[in-house]
């Protein structure tokens, strides 16, 4: 399915910033296990963690937890998803995407992983990253605050208001609005409905695989595959 593609296939861009967990790699079930661990040993309902894809760890701990639980069960949640890579794998398209704008420099990874969970991600799903990537060990604050995706954009030495962001997460999409950028929304973790609220995504694609991407005088281009 496809959502006002023409939107961004009339334009071009100086890079793509693209998230990790959701857009480029299904990392959800070993997600939903490492939260629903935690949940158990922390005794509260796995619920709690509804809702809260794409930002990062601690956010999640300090919105579900006191106070004098948040360092401890942040470390413990990180810990818990770095051991657990089990079914962590490529999403439609991702492969593709990233290739064609590898030679170019025109991507980056924007992340609210750590940099260690980052990497063991990656290597479980066989993706080769971009030169940049950056985690939430990079910045002082993490999506939905705009600062993963400006110091991505700063990284490639472009402007963040000519990036195209692809996200799948509302707290990513609201980074990227803040960043300046344009977005593209993937609907893996999210639905489109939810994804529609407060025009988030400039377009709406089921995954990666229903577009292309190309380099064509020194700008980036996509369109519908």
């Amino acid at each position: 399915m496809t959502h006002d593609l023409a939107a961004l296939t009339t334009r071009d861009f100086a890079a793509v910033l693209f998230d990790l967990d959701g857009t480029l790699i299904d990392s959800t079930p070993a997600v939903a296990r490492s939260w629903s661990r935690l949940a158990v040993e922390e005794g509260i309902d796995p619920s709690s963690f509804h809702g809260r894809h794409g930002i990062p760890a601690r956010t999640t701990v300090e919105a579900v937890l006191a106070p004098d639980r948040w360092d401890a069960a942040t470390a413990r949640l990180t810990e818990l998803e770095i051991g657990d890579t089990d079914g962590v794998v490529l999403l439609p398209g991702a492969l593709e995407a990233l290739e064609a704008l590898a030679a170019d420099r025109k991507a980056a990874i924007a992340t609210s992983c750590t940099r260690e969970l980052a990497r063991v991600r990656l290597m479980a799903s066989g993706l080769t990253a971009p030169t940049v990537v950056v985690t939430v060990d990079d910045v002082v604050r993490g999506k939905p605050h705009p600062d993963p995706f400006v110091e991505a954009a700063a990284r490639l030495g472009v402007d963040p208001a000519d990036c195209l962001v692809v996200e799948d997460a509302p707290g990513g999409l609201r980074a990227a609005r803040a960043a300046g950028c344009a977005t593209l929304a993937v609907i893996t973790t999210s639905t489109a409905l939810e994804l529609a609220v407060d025009d988030l995504a400039d377009a709406v694609v089921t995954d990666l695989s229903e577009v292309r991407f190309a380099v064509v005088g020194g700008r980036v281009r996509l369109t519908p595959a």
